[in-house]
Order: C-alpha cells, then sequence, then structure tokens
C-alpha cells in the first residue's frame, strides 16, 4: 500500500473542486488511487498511467477496500478512485455502492472485465463517472483517465467514459430485469450455487456473481437468503 499523509482528516463532505483547488493546480501532482487486489492487474494499471505524458499524476494502490477508504481518508485531494467490483472484501457492486456512500462526492470509476449493459447501468445509477473495462489496451485506459481528470484527450475518438452498445439506446436500464437476469434470478431461487449456475448457463463465475449482485441490488435485498423470502 502506497503512504499515506501523517495526520488523518475525514474529507467526506468535501467536493471534487475543493479538493482540488487546496493544491496549486499548476504544479501539484494529480492524485489517483487504483484499487484491485490483483497485483499484477494492479501494477499494468499504474505502469500504463505512469507512462502518460505531460500530466504529473501521483499513484496510489489498495488490494482491498479497506486499505482505500483508509487511503482516500487520509489523502484530502485524490482526484481519481479506479475501482474493482470484486475484491476480498466486497463482492460484486456492493463496494462501490459502500464508497460512495462514505465520499459521496468522490469521482470513482469502475474497473472490471464484465461487459454486460445493466451492470454497467447500475453502476451509473449508484455513481460511477466512468467504467475501465480490463484487458483493453492501455492507450484506450489513459484516454478514459485524462477525460475523468479533466485533461485534453489525444485521440479524438476516445476518452467515453463508459462503454457505447450498438443495439442500445440507452444504459439506465436498472428499473427492470433484463431475461438473462430473470432466468439466473430463477436458478438462484431453485437454490443453485453460482458454480451451479456459471454451469447451466455457459458464462464465467464472475460474470455471474456480477448478475447476482446486481439482482439483489436491483430488489433492494441484502442477501440469497432474503431475496428467496421474498419470493416464497
Amino acid at each position: 500500500m502506497s503512504p499515506t499523509s501523517p495526520a488523518a482528516t475525514d474529507t467526506s463532505n468535501d467536493t471534487v473542486p475543493d479538493r482540488l483547488a487546496s493544491t496549486d493546480a499548476a504544479d501539484a501532482p494529480l492524485k489517483v488511487l487504483v484499487v484491485d487486489d490483483h497485483a499484477l492487474l494492479r501494477v499494468g494499471i499504474v505502469t500504463s498511467l505512469r507512462s502518460i505524458e505531460h500530466v504529473n499524476l501521483r499513484l496510489f494502490e489498495a488490494g482491498n477496500l479497506s486499505d482505500a477508504i483508509d487511503i482516500y481518508r487520509n489523502e484530502p485531494d485524490i482526484a481519481l478512485v479506479l475501482l474493482d467490483l470484486n475484491m476480498p472484501d466486497s463482492k460484486g457492486l456492493q463496494g462501490l455502492k459502500q464508497f460512495v456512500e462514505t465520499f459521496p462526492l468522490a469521482k470513482v470509476a469502475v474497473i472490471s472485465g464484465t461487459q454486460d449493459e445493466f451492470v454497467i447501468g447500475h453502476v451509473r445509477a449508484l455513481g460511477a463517472v466512468g467504467y475501465v473495462t480490463k484487458g483493453q489496451d492501455a492507450r484506450a485506459m489513459s484516454d478514459i483517465v485524462l477525460g475523468l481528470l479533466g485533461r485534453p484527450v489525444p485521440n479524438e475518438l476516445g476518452g467515453a467514459r463508459f462503454p457505447r452498445f450498438p443495439n442500445s439506446s440507452r444504459y439506465d436500464r436498472v428499473a427492470e430485469l433484463g431475461p438473462r437476469h430473470l432466468e439466473i434470478l430463477e436458478l438462484v431461487l431453485s437454490g443453485c450455487s453460482n458454480q451451479e449456475i456459471s454451469t447451466a448457463t455457459g458464462l464465467s463465475l464472475g460474470t455471474i456473481k456480477n448478475y447476482v449482485s446486481t439482482i439483489l441490488l436491483a430488489l433492494d435485498v441484502k442477501s440469497r437468503s432474503h431475496l428467496i423470502s421474498l419470493f416464497r
């Protein structure tokens, strides 16, 4: 974990402009917090960001949600948080929900391998300012980060904050469950584990976990048992 400032300051009520105004914008580095439990992926992201030219960045790293909250609280002018969806102490969308509830005015972008419109729509609804897909090339990720930091993006076609879906005209379909979600909901209600659902649907285990987390959030329930009790 990267070093934090000596004195802890509760900045949960600060706005991002307030945070940035406390430094000399011309000289002070822009602080970015990268949160991912996979060390190699985290190193790859940090390395890509360090290669960005003409922008002075100071990068912090955390391997879980708890450390990320501590770093953000102790560093009063972090400009952007890149937050993984799934970590040991936060699964699916719960980590994002907890972070933005703790720091309502933080700029948080999700990093995830999931490319599902419903999940991305829900990420937006929870307050994320962007969505970075794991596995995309370093230039594309850097363009997104530059845009989120309010810096010019070299690639005029790059810098889109959220993935675009050619067959859909909207991203915020969070008031309804799509056919795949209903299929997975039925399997959950029948008592299937995530692994059993993964086998039955042919989707990866990580994708199933994201689907289930989205369903729980959409129905405003905290656990599978609570979910099942609603349908008994």
